[in-house]
């Protein structure tokens, strides 16, 4: 009976340690927080020249332009988020080293 709880003791003890070592560092996670705000901020940027495209169609005016400006809100949500992977990527690299 003294060994199942030793194991089950032992055991707990190995996983918490685990579950320490997975955790990200203050540093890591602010650099996250700040990939989102990019993601965010870009996501907000594109729906707004989206939200303009709609208007200009509903304004009368040309099918061109509107394209143009959905084209260009396109392009400005991609940016952002491949800026955000790569601070995601440099911030899950910050823990990455060994002690």
């Amino acid at each position: 009976m003294k060994t199942i709880f030793k194991t089950a003791m032992v055991a707990s003890v190995a996983a918490m340690s685990l579950g320490l070592a997975a955790c990200d560092s203050a540093a890591e996670n602010a650099a996250e927080d700040q990939a989102q705000d990019v993601r965010e901020a870009g996501d907000a940027q594109a729906d707004q020249m989206e939200a303009n495209a709609e208007a200009v169609r509903d304004a009368g005016g040309s099918e061109a332009t509107a394209d143009t400006l959905e084209d260009k809100a396109d392009v400005v949500e991609e940016n952002a988020d491949t800026k955000a992977d790569a601070m995601e990527d440099a911030a899950d690299n910050m823990d990455a080293a060994p002690e």
